[in-house]
């Protein structure tokens, strides 16, 4: 009976998991500020989320007619905000007088953004460049439009964080790295992390990569940190996204509910 009990201490404690085995928790961070708990890409929403404890970020960045840069997700102010049609079509002065659907809250422009975050050191924040629709961001226009982001986003980055600049569309990234050799940039997605995605990264220099979760393996996202890629996992819409990101051992998510992601981290005491 004894010799029984301790094979079966033995085999319990060969099951039991090791503080070695858990696996690495992803940074969170939060999507348009944390677009399903604020109204999103507005400076309330990064406030709140700052606030609650959040410290990344990522938002998007569009050029007014004018050349002046704003925060605006679509390619039309319609669904967001009181306004009607792409923000490209209007000056700096009309852009001002916008503001968001649910709270008024007034169309944020880069600038603002920048300053609410200026103090602040130790941040991670992605920057999106939106021009993947070339009607509105011709290729002659992408130098611009890369060249005003960079100087104003390099102006007011704090001590300590990681600033990158992240899009859908090669161009920027290209345009930002001639500019600025060291800068972080990030080729995403719209879609699961395959071989394609890691070789179009690598021909424009991007070390980052973002993709969807859904349908991506653990295999290919740890095939891609060995080659020396940083994996960001999207969407990140509930507490299962998370544990689903988790599982796949990704190194960061963009969430839309960062706050209830850290509650609940909280709540483990870990």
């Amino acid at each position: 009976m004894k010799r029984l009990l301790l094979s079966a201490l033995s085999i319990a404690a060969l099951l039991a998991p090791s503080a070695d085995a858990e696996p690495k928790k992803p940074f969170h961070f939060a999507h348009r500020g944390g677009a399903f708990e604020f109204e999103e890409n507005t400076l309330f929403a990064f406030r709140s989320s700052y606030e609650k404890g959040i410290r990344g970020f990522e938002t998007d960045i569009r050029m007014t007619k004018d050349g002046k840069l704003v925060i605006l997700h679509d390619d039309s102010l319609d669904r967001t905000h009181h306004g009607k049609g792409p923000v490209e079509a209007l000056d700096s002065e009309s852009a001002k007088g916008i503001t968001t659907l649910k709270q008024n809250e007034p169309l944020l422009f880069l600038d603002t953004l920048l300053d609410f975050l200026a103090d602040k050191p130790g941040l991670y924040v992605e920057f999106e460049m939106k021009t993947g629709n070339k009607t509105l961001y011709s290729d002659d226009r992408i130098d611009e439009y890369v060249r005003e982001v960079h100087k104003h986003v390099m102006a007011r980055r704090p001590e300590r964080s990681t600033w990158v600049f992240t899009s859908f569309d090669p161009r920027p990234l290209k345009a930002i790295r001639q500019i600025d050799p060291q800068a972080e940039i990030m080729f995403i997605k719209g879609g699961p992390l395959d071989e394609a995605l890691m070789t179009a990264a690598s021909e424009i220099g991007a070390r980052r990569i973002a993709c969807k979760m859904e349908g991506t393996t653990r295999l290919a996202v740890k095939a891609a940190q060995k080659q020396g890629f940083t994996v960001t996992g999207w969407p990140g819409h509930n507490i299962s996204d998370y544990f689903l990101g988790l599982g796949l051992g990704v190194d960061a998510i963009c969430s839309d509910v960062p706050v209830m992601i850290q509650e609940y981290i909280d709540s483990q005491g870990k």
